[in-house]
């Protein structure tokens, strides 16, 4: 797998500019309560949502005071979507280690959804804290997926170039459906189920889907025969003589005669 093929199968980042929302900390100190905030905030989005938490629950669970929060950002807004950052990086940090030694597009893709089920499996959190952006600002939501859909496509076109993916495939429609594949399958068996689960028959169960396809082949019967299109019509009308019906199939070899 070409490298730059491996970074755009993961780079997808949010179109955020990171300064725009936090003031950086200057000390080793200040990185800590940074991280400390930032760890608060996202357990108790994960536990309450984001409009059911305010920045005096963050404070508290992250042991600091109010003026402390103000330091580094200036609002609960601007620390959510500094937190949605934080997540899309850790993610594709994640699948760009898991991958990073993958030599076809079909092994990354299996490689890259068991680490998307272990990461999901440590992280549950985070599907919390991606999927509120769609309730506080719609269009962070948007970005987060079709930054990442667009990167997937960039893979998927340099996967058909080396003849991997067949070049008449929609890159688009493709990268959305695996996607949409890995996040529901992330779903029920990262976050839905809190037995432990068998993320080898996950893995082995999609990529047999994706190697044969799901539909077995159907022969359809042959359309019938068209009827003769004839620009002029004649219709004979006999008064003298009555015909009879005959089955069909059933005619006589003499009856095309003229």
């Amino acid at each position: 797998m070409q490298e730059t093929e491996r970074k755009s199968m993961i780079k997808g980042g949010l179109a955020l500019d990171y300064r725009t929302l936090i003031n950086r900390p200057r000390t080793k100190r200040g990185l800590e309560t940074l991280n400390n905030i930032l760890s608060a905030a996202a357990q108790e989005i994960y536990e309450k949502g984001y409009y059911n938490t305010s920045i005096n629950d963050i404070t508290k669970r992250a042991g600091v005071g109010a003026g402390t929060f103000y330091t580094y950002f200036e609002s609960k807004y601007n620390l959510y979507k500094f937190l949605l950052l934080q997540c899309s990086h850790m993610i594709r940090k994640h699948l760009s280690r898991s991958i990073r030694n993958c030599k076809t597009r079909r092994e990354a893709e299996e490689v890259g959804l068991r680490a998307w089920l272990q990461f999901v499996r440590e992280n549950r959190y985070m599907y919390h804290v991606i999927w509120e952006s769609m309730y506080i600002d719609k269009a962070l939501f948007v970005d987060y997926y079709v930054s990442f859909a667009r990167a997937y496509m960039e893979g998927i076109d340099a996967a058909k170039k080396t003849g991997e993916v067949r070049s008449e495939i929609d890159s688009e429609v493709l990268a959305y459906t695996l996607m949409g594949a890995s996040n529901f399958l992330g779903l029920n068996w990262g976050l839905f189920k809190d037995y432990p689960i068998d993320v080898e028959k996950v893995v082995e169960s999609f990529m047999y889907i994706i190697d044969g396809g799901v539909f077995n082949e159907k022969r359809l019967p042959p359309p019938p025969p068209e009827e003769p299109q004839l620009p002029i019509r004649i219709t004979v009308d006999f008064d003298d003589v009555d015909l009879e019906d005959e089955p069909e199939g059933n005619e006589g070899p003499g009856e095309d005669a003229p």
